[in-house]
């Protein structure tokens, strides 16, 4: 079966996802395009022979679009979102969910009342191979029960345009997302530390910031966030257990030897980083449509999570104190109780 998507959002990541649906993954063909504007939406149409619609609405709705891809502004996913549980169609909505949690519980709701998963959210990091090979070590026990986790997530620049909540939102999302689904465990409570700022930021940007996460199990997590270190795009991920400790590889790079010193390459943005990732992303999602079988990756709840635990982490950088974040009961669909 050839899944038909309908992409809703044709800006920088839609056309990504466009090409990769068209030239890496096997089993899908995008159909019908649409953004706010319509040459951009033509643009991004044109060499995959799909139709132009005038909005996310109408691309939900057309008989020729099996599932819907939501790459649109934050603030309209949830509406998308829930166009599509309403029409029965499953959707894959990038990160964010939805920027808040009130409307991230009327996604939760309403595809519980449908009474199977529809929607998945784009967090590629559980799809790293690297992520997956720690997960394994953890899952099997070999280090024994996780005890601290230190990470960091560092760019070399980010643009004027990006504040010091962003920090969180933005960019701490991905790691609130994969330590979650790594440790199997919930994030209960966040802080804020904010060292000496570098000169290399712009001067209303509080930069590098220091996260600290406590889970449900007592999991204490350091992340460091260092989105001006001028070096590169660096990911890093260390768990630390009663009888061992596991550490995600560095991307695979020659070493070079020359002029008494030997050098590796350090990648400088996140496309090269997680390339690999999104494809299996996308090959998984679309495999498990195929068979008609429900999305695999991460969930409505897991968007829930992440919106609540990021705006809870900038609410700890703007106040000072530890902030719970207070997590809803988790429902039946997503393996909760309530």
């Amino acid at each position: 079966m050839t899944v038909r998507v309908g992409v809703i959002g044709a800006g920088w990541i839609g056309k990504e996802h466009i090409r990769r649906l068209t030239e890496t993954v096997t089993g899908a063909r995008v159909t019908a395009v649409t953004d706010i504007d319509a040459a951009r939406a033509a643009e991004a149409a044109a060499p995959v022979g799909a139709r132009v619609l005038p909005d996310g609405a109408a691309v939900i709705a057309a008989d020729d679009v099996d599932a819907v891809l939501v790459t649109s502004w934050g603030p309209t996913h949830a509406e998308h979102v829930l166009d599509a549980i309403a029409a029965g169609k499953p959707v894959f909505c990038e990160k964010p969910l939805a920027t808040t949690a009130e409307d991230c519980l009327k996604i939760i709701e309403a595809e519980t009342a449908h009474g199977r998963r529809l929607v998945q959210v784009g967090f590629m990091r559980r799809y790293d191979a690297g992520y997956r090979q720690m997960k394994q070590v953890i899952d099997s026990g070999r280090i024994g029960e996780p005890l601290i986790v230190h990470c960091a997530h560092r760019n070399p620049t980010v643009p004027q345009s990006y504040t010091s909540p962003m920090a969180a939102v933005d960019t701490a999302v991905h790691e609130v997302d994969v330590l979650r689904w790594l440790l199997d465990d919930e994030i209960v409570s966040a802080q804020v530390v904010a060292p000496r700022s570098t000169s290399k930021r712009f001067e209303h940007l509080k930069d590098p910031q220091i996260m600290l996460f406590e889970t449900a199990k007592g999991v204490r997590i350091d992340l460091e966030v260092f989105v001006n270190c001028q070096y590169g795009y660096d990911i890093q991920c260390e768990t630390v257990g009663e009888e061992g400790l596991v550490r995600l590889p560095d991307p695979a790079s020659v070493a070079v030897r020359h002029a008494g010193q030997q050098t590796t390459t350090v990648l400088t943005d996140w496309v090269g980083r997680f390339a690999d990732a999104f494809d299996t992303e996308f090959r998984e999602w679309i495999a498990n449509l195929a068979v008609g079988a429900e999305p695999t990756g991460p969930s409505a709840w897991d968007g829930y999570a992440a919106t609540v635990i990021t705006a809870a982490t900038v609410e700890a950088l703007e106040s000072g104190r530890v902030v719970a974040t207070d997590l809803k009961p988790r429902p039946t669909l997503y393996g909760g109780t309530a």
